[in-house]
């Protein structure tokens, strides 16, 4: 999810094309080119530009309402309705080769998902299967110790920098919490899924959310070339 302003002018986007299975969007005021997945523009009088990210959220509903009780749902356009793609987009794309080189040492298939989190020039891929058996991962981008929490809903994902007034967090998920209590394990705190600390010494401190990107690893390898990938033996 992107800002719409660029140097002071909102900008009006529009599908375009798509590129490697990544769409890509056009401005009304200025014809430029944008690639969704990195917001930077690739063909027109703002080439070279990148819109500013910002958070963002892929959780349930249900999750959503119990942070945002006066939360608009946005409807669907009925006038355009019969184009939307099908609950089965996925399978539907699924034998669609993709463009991304791939090797026999590639460590992942092309179609595997992965959330993805980049620092700065650093990325770090995990794989879907360990977060789905893991439910709370500690890891290390760059210089940026993250935590990544699934929800029980096995749906809802957040992802954390785990500093904190300078220390960095010992993170622990209390089994069965629902919805996820975190314990601090040098402090002793609680904090919950939105980050925030609801007891012990930092009560009243937050956890800073940051982006993560639920993607294909074929798509996420082509813009972070030199992505790692999370490894559950090296613990941070």
């Amino acid at each position: 999810m992107w800002k719409s302003t660029v140097d002071g002018k909102r900008l009006t986007f529009r599908l375009a094309g798509i590129n490697n299975q990544n769409f890509i969007m056009r401005d009304d005021e200025t014809g430029t080119w944008w690639q969704q997945v990195s917001g930077c523009a690739l063909h027109g009088p703002l080439a070279g530009h990148c819109l500013t990210p910002i958070l963002w959220d892929e959780v349930a509903f249900a999750v959503f309402r119990a942070d945002h009780p006066g939360g608009e749902v946005l409807r669907p356009d009925e006038a355009t309705r019969a184009e939307y793609d099908t609950a089965r987009w996925e399978e539907e794309i699924a034998d669609l080769s993709t463009v991304t080189p791939a090797s026999d040492t590639d460590p992942l298939e092309a179609r595997d998902l992965i959330v993805g989190i980049a620092e700065g020039d650093a990325a770090l891929a995990f794989p879907a299967d360990e977060i789905g058996g893991r439910t709370l991962l500690l890891a290390r981008v760059g210089g940026m110790p993250v935590a990544v929490v699934l929800h029980p809903d096995g749906r809802s994902l957040r992802c954390f920098d785990r500093r904190v007034g300078g220390e960095t967090l010992d993170l622990y998920l209390a089994a069965g919490s629902d919805p996820p209590i975190i314990l601090d394990a040098k402090s002793g705190s609680l904090w919950d899924f939105s980050g925030a600390a609801l007891s012990g010494p930092l009560e009243g401190e937050r956890m800073r959310r940051i982006n993560c990107l639920k993607d294909y690893w074929f798509d996420w390898k082509n813009y972070h070339p030199k992505t790692e990938i999370y490894d559950p033996e090296q613990l941070d």
